[in-house]
């Protein structure tokens, strides 16, 4: 190998070395929205079940006239 293979070599293993780097960032950095949209979803899920339990509580206790039957000042 000579002097010139040699260069182009370092040269080419310097420009993998900067963008590991840079890849490294990235992928660092989608973690940590990764971690906030789960931890968001995970919040978004809670109040979900919650209204879905309140919501079901609110038509159990209920007690609806039939459609049919006419309101009682008639």
């Amino acid at each position: 190998m000579n002097a010139s293979d040699e260069k182009n070599l370092a040269t080419r293993i310097r420009e993998l070395e900067i963008k590991i780097t840079f890849l490294d960032d990235y992928v660092t950095e989608q973690n940590k929205v990764i971690l906030e949209l789960s931890r968001e979803l995970e919040k978004l899920t809670r109040v979900s079940r919650a209204f879905g339990e309140k919501l079901s509580a609110f038509d159990a206790g209920q007690n609806a006239a039939p459609a049919d039957e006419k309101p009682p000042h008639w």
